[in-house]
């Protein structure tokens, strides 16, 4: 017979056992529930641009697809960094993504300081997809081709401006690099996103804006903005844009330049949960709802997986501190 002392030493120890498998079982249960709450993608832009688009898009499918809210923040400003860096400092645990473009790869070449390391900061997740810039005009603008807004901007340099959604964006690069080939100095305008710099554009505060093809259709279609050319080597394969000649065709031999899309989640985000929000991206994106919305206008779906993503993100970084160095564009 056990004393009652050894009896409820004995006891206890039952219950400590008990206790640790159900955490255990918890712990376990917990992990294999992934997503067990709402899920936030930040957007480093203000509301009404072609990233707005595509990541409100893309949410509603995957909202579906892992039963659980896409929380759309917005957190615009200092060309992507803010919202770049709230992404950084948030738990390495899946609730937590940003919709990257390419400014994540050139702010490194444009910034002399980043409030996070590029290298050990990001897990990649996946690239969505690449589209070409459009060059657009106002409606009323004078300008009805490319070769026309090209002859002004040579006879007029400095007089004529150009709206990019940030420092560091595509259509800031886009603009700058047209600048450097075409011997021209159009003045860069910079807002904090492409809804409202194309905003002015509309209403010809702003000369012209070499902005993503995702954010200008609806507005070409309106009849708000005349497109006068997209910003790739050859003409998009797009129904919408299939007639419009390229920018190194009307007269800036070599000129090249894109937008794309990706989501990073926190370095340290554990492999199956990155697994799974590349599968349920990847699988919105191929939704036919995404792809009416976005591929008519340009973009072309990438969606590979998070390993294509990084090197794809680093191929980047190096073409485009080539440019920004060919350029002489100053980091800030």
């Amino acid at each position: 017979m056990l004393s009652k002392a050894a009896s409820s030493k004995h006891l206890n120890l039952v219950a400590g056992a008990l206790f640790s498998l159900t955490a255990l079982f918890i712990h376990s249960h917990a992990k294999a529930a992934y997503p067990d709450k709402p899920i936030k993608v930040i957007v480093p832009f203000a509301p009404g641009g072609g990233t707005d688009l595509v990541a409100r898009t893309l949410g509603i499918s995957m909202a579906e697809d892992l039963r659980q809210p896409i929380v759309i923040e917005n957190k615009p400003g200092g060309s992507t960094m803010i919202g770049t860096e709230a992404l950084a400092k948030s738990p390495a645990d899946g609730y937590t993504l940003v919709v990257a473009t390419l400014a994540h790869a050139v702010n490194p070449s444009l910034k002399a300081k980043l409030p996070y390391s590029q290298d050990k900061d990001f897990a990649p997740v996946i690239l969505v997809g690449v589209s070409p810039n459009v060059v657009v005009v106002s409606a009323n603008s004078p300008y009805k081709t490319f070769p026309e807004f090209l002859a002004a901007a040579k006879a007029n340099p400095g007089k004529l401006s150009y709206a990019s959604q940030g420092g560091g964006t595509s259509a800031h690069l886009a603009g700058e690099l047209f600048n450097s080939l075409a011997n021209t100095k159009l003045t860069h305008v910079p807002y904090k996103g492409a809804g409202p710099a194309l905003t002015d554009v509309i209403g010809g505060q702003v000369d012209v804006m070499f902005a993503t093809a995702s954010a200008v259709g609806s507005l070409v279609d309106g009849g708000k903005l005349r497109a006068l050319a997209v910003t790739t080597p050859a003409r998009s394969p797009s129904p919408q844009l299939s007639m419009l000649p390229t920018v190194a065709e009307s007269g800036v031999p070599g000129y090249s330049a894109g937008s794309w899309y990706g989501y990073f989640a926190p370095a340290g985000t554990p492999p199956d949960v990155i697994n799974k929000l590349n599968a349920s991206i990847k699988k919105a994106s191929q939704s036919p709802a995404f792809k009416a919305r976005v591929e008519g206008e340009g973009l072309v779906v990438r969606a590979g997986s998070p390993e294509e993503f990084g090197k794809f993100v680093k191929a980047e970084e190096l073409r485009w501190r080539t440019v920004i160095k060919d350029a002489n564009i100053s980091p800030d």
